[in-house]
């Protein structure tokens, strides 16, 4: 695994355009503002271009890949065509499969399991409906949090409508495939919760 996942904080800008229809972001270590990740969505098909302008946007599939800033793929995240709820792959810069995502239904705020790449649950991302916050939790242990604001550096921090910061929590061993799992989530709330 890549040491520049071995981090504990991250700020993610999305990129912004009347008439995009991929979903791409820059991943910024907030202590030296510079670009450390990027996220692209970049082989999207005619079809699945036309309906990400439509209100079928949330079922559409994806296909994206996080790099180094340099280009050295990191992880890739896929899903099919989602009807009624949403279960994503994971995959490693070899393509080996991590884990999955799978959405739950009828929650409030949205939340979808995070599973290891033998189904067993290793963590759960839930949202709050009235607000930007997300937090991933194992068994009571908040594992990670993204928000739209952070305190840090002795002041506090607030990103706009289309940035957040994923701070993740010293618990989580800098090896750790649940890093990866973690990243993966937070490219996706977009996509699979909010949208």
């Amino acid at each position: 695994m890549n040491p520049i996942l071995s981090q504990n904080l991250f700020l993610v800008k999305e990129h912004i355009g009347m008439f995009k229809a991929a979903n791409n972001y820059d991943i910024y270590d907030p202590q030296t503002n510079q670009i450390i990740m990027n996220c692209r969505e970049n082989n999207l098909g005619f079809f699945t271009k036309v309906f990400r302008f439509t209100d079928y946007k949330r079922a559409t599939p994806f296909n994206i890949e996080i790099t180094t800033a340099s280009g050295e793929k990191l992880i890739s995240v896929k899903r099919g065509i989602a009807i009624f709820r949403s279960t994503v792959e994971v995959f490693d810069e070899k393509d080996r499969l991590i884990g999955t995502f799978k959405q739950k239904f009828f929650s409030i705020g949205g939340k979808f399991d995070i599973l290891d790449k033998n189904e067993k649950p290793v963590a759960t991302l839930q949202g709050k409906w009235t607000g930007w916050d997300f937090k991933f939790s194992h068994e009571n242990k908040q594992l990670a949090q993204v928000s739209k604001k952070w305190a840090g550096l002795g002041k506090e921090f607030f990103t706009s409508a289309d940035n957040y910061v994923l701070q993740i929590e010293e618990t989580v061993a800098q090896d750790s495939p649940l890093r990866q799992l973690i990243l993966a989530a937070v490219m996706c709330i977009d996509m699979v919760l909010k949208e």
